[in-house]
């Protein structure tokens, strides 16, 4: 079910100031009003993942945030001695247990708007705990869509 929360052009605009210009390393969004996906935060590109996860939950713990990160790692194909580096953007969808039912259900549903405004993101993920956010969990998930 939609629910009929819009995404901002400012949200468009920032992402595309990631995926095409490297402007910045992410951003977070939050829904205002209860109407509009809207950006939050933008972190400079040398911010690193730990200030992604520190501005995801400063809302405190009953708020629900989506972020973006331009995520970077060392990848080595099977039968080479060489690695090459890899980027890809993810989408995370952050409800920590201890946010209300309805800001919950608002932010699950309104997931799809985003997801579908940011063309070319590499992975959605939904995190309710940090140990699902964590460096090493996206890590993991990014990597499974990798080529062998």
């Amino acid at each position: 079910m939609a629910s009929g929360v819009t995404v901002s052009d400012s949200c468009k605009i920032t992402y595309e100031e990631i995926k095409k210009d490297k402007k910045h390393r992410f951003v977070i969004f939050h829904i205002k009003n209860d109407t509009q996906i809207d950006v939050e935060k933008i972190g400079g590109r040398n911010e690193l993942y730990d200030d992604f996860l520190t501005h995801l939950q400063a809302g405190g713990a009953g708020e629900c945030r989506y972020g973006l990160f331009d995520f970077e790692y060392m990848h080595q194909c099977q039968g080479t001695s060489e690695s090459s580096k890899k980027q890809k953007l993810f989408l995370i969808s952050w409800c920590p247990e201890t946010a209300k039912v309805k800001k919950k259900m608002l932010y699950s549903s309104s997931f799809e708007a985003l997801k579908k405004a940011l063309v070319g993101v590499h992975k959605c993920i939904q995190a309710t705990e940090l140990s699902e956010a964590s460096q090493e969990a996206v890590e993991e998930k990014l990597r499974s869509t990798d080529r062998q």
